[in-house]
């Protein structure tokens, strides 16, 4: 393996750093192996207790997958291949989901995609100081996928649909607010936090003994806003919702009607994607979540939202993405239905 990411052993701990900062750390097909690789090892060896992931540089935990890389062999009809990329990544997933130690992630900088599906179903999330999570991906015309179907749905009321249809980012104190991190630990302290997490004391009472208070963020405090704007079952009432709450002046008009004219911008279809994820993941095991992800991005790269998207925000960058179909009225639920639909070749083969 090159050194895209880092393996050690210090105490009794096993540390994993991802390692290419200039990248924002952006998860590679050789990372996704080369970890899984390590975890099944170190899952074996009694001398490692704990697991703990952290970062280079002081941008990014990871700023998602290889998206560009996708993105061109997609566009190569190399689809074959993409697909092999994100089944190894969702089997990394649900093996960190199911691992039989404690895996602490040090998220420090911004966190989203692929870097969402090596640290937020680890048993422990640390949020440092410029810890900046979202799931952005129905702006580049994809879905929230790396397990997105699992936690999504249980973030408190309905975080998890905000999160999916905006693609906010959420700092700190929302992330600990919306579970997605467990602890709030000042990045200055992390060096400590790592030589103490190598010795024996458990890994709970370590995290306790370093963990300050998170406060209260902008997006938790708009919880009774969220709740009841984004009860709808379909997109088009949660926007119509919103549009009346803005209208209606009040408190919560200008919010309202900021966080409709965002949702308006994104892929109509991948919208649709998303919020059928958050409504019917909550009732799923994480292994059904996964093998429905992969259902639906074997769909997605042969539909136009995702080269679109990625050719609008990533390789142009003029921000203008076309999408197709262009509105929500013309996203069918049969068409949903299409990417949620057993595949006839092979579904995801999980352990």
């Amino acid at each position: 393996m090159t050194d895209e990411i880092l393996f050690e052993r210090r105490g009794a701990a096993g540390i994993v750093t991802l390692n290419r900062p200039k990248a924002l750390n952006a998860i590679t097909h050789g990372m996704v192996r080369a970890l899984h690789a390590q975890l099944v090892l170190w899952a074996d060896d009694a001398a490692v207790t704990r697991v703990v992931i952290q970062a280079a540089g002081e941008r990014a935990f990871c700023a998602g997958g290889d998206i560009r890389m996708l993105y061109d062999l997609g566009k190569a009809g190399r689809h074959k291949e993409a697909l092999q990329f994100w089944g190894d990544e969702y089997r990394l997933n649900t093996a960190i989901k199911n691992y039989r130690k404690p895996y602490v992630a040090l998220i420090d900088g911004i966190v989203m995609g692929g870097g969402v599906g090596v640290s937020v179903h680890g048993s422990h999330r640390v949020a440092g100081d410029r810890f900046s999570f979202a799931m952005p991906e129905v702006g580049i015309g994809i879905f929230p996928d790396v397990g997105g179907t699992w936690f999504l749905p249980r973030m408190p009321g309905e975080l998890g649909a905000y999160c999916a249809l905006t693609g906010e980012r959420f700092g700190i104190a929302d992330g600990v607010g919306a579970g997605i991190a467990t602890h709030r630990i000042p990045s200055a302290r992390f060096a400590a936090l790592i030589e103490a997490l190598s010795g024996t004391v458990s890994v709970d009472a370590v995290l306790a003994a370093f963990a300050e208070p998170a406060g209260e963020g902008p997006i938790v405090a708009k919880r009774a806003a969220i709740d009841r704007l984004f009860a709808g079952r379909q997109v088009e009432e949660i926007v119509a919702a919103l549009e009346r709450e803005a209208a209606a002046g009040g408190a919560d008009a200008e919010w309202a009607g900021k966080t409709a004219a965002t949702i308006r911008t994104k892929s109509p279809l991948s919208l649709k994607l998303a919020l059928a994820q958050v409504r019917r993941g909550g009732a799923w095991d994480f292994e059904t979540c996964m093998r429905t992800e992969f259902r639906i991005v074997s769909r997605v790269i042969h539909d136009h939202d995702f080269y679109e998207g990625v050719r609008a925000v990533i390789v142009d960058k003029d921000n203008k993405p076309r999408w197709r179909p262009a509105t929500l009225a013309a996203v069918s639920a049969a068409e949903v239905e299409r990417h949620f639909a057993p595949l006839p070749d092979a579904e995801l083969d999980l352990p």
